[in-house]
């Protein structure tokens, strides 16, 4: 239909150990979707919370379409995550006794042109454990290069 858009939350997998993911709808107005498709959003500092039984992303920003009039969207406002019942029930279950948190990843169109959510079930890294990630990165970096040389 359309090319696919693919905006990236490169800082979840710094900060976060992603422990489970899961794709999600997203309940959007009609301006919002046509901002998604131009790919002007950011979710870098957007997380997911609990009110009642449903999930909404909060902070995700989104930019307000230029051609709009006076019904054009926010550009930060609390929007609605769709899930199975049981997917929800589980994600509850375990932000609430194991104190994870739910970190939105990536936010992408799919074949059909629908706006889908990757969200990821996450436990907050230490600065140890960053710096870990930090030295496998640059290991790997150097072996690469060594590897292009010979």
């Amino acid at each position: 239909m359309q090319k696919t858009v693919n905006i990236l939350n490169k800082r979840a997998r710094f900060d976060y150990e992603i422990l489970e993911t899961f794709t999600a709808g997203i309940v959007l107005a009609g301006t919002e979707i046509k901002s998604i498709r131009l790919g002007k959003a950011n979710i870098t500092e957007s997380f997911c919370e609990f009110s009642g039984n449903e999930l909404f992303a909060i902070n995700t920003y989104i930019e307000e379409y230029t051609f709009g009039n006076q019904f054009n969207h926010k550009a930060r406002s609390e929007r609605k995550l769709l899930l199975n019942k049981r997917e929800l029930k589980g994600l509850l279950r375990s932000v609430q006794a194991k104190g994870l948190t739910i970190v939105p990843l990536k936010l992408f169109t799919n074949e059909k042109g629908l706006a889908k959510l990757q969200i990821g079930l996450c436990k907050g890294k230490k600065t140890y454990d960053k710096r870990e990630s930090l030295k496998e990165q640059d290991t790997k970096r150097d072996l690469d290069r060594i590897k292009k040389a010979f």
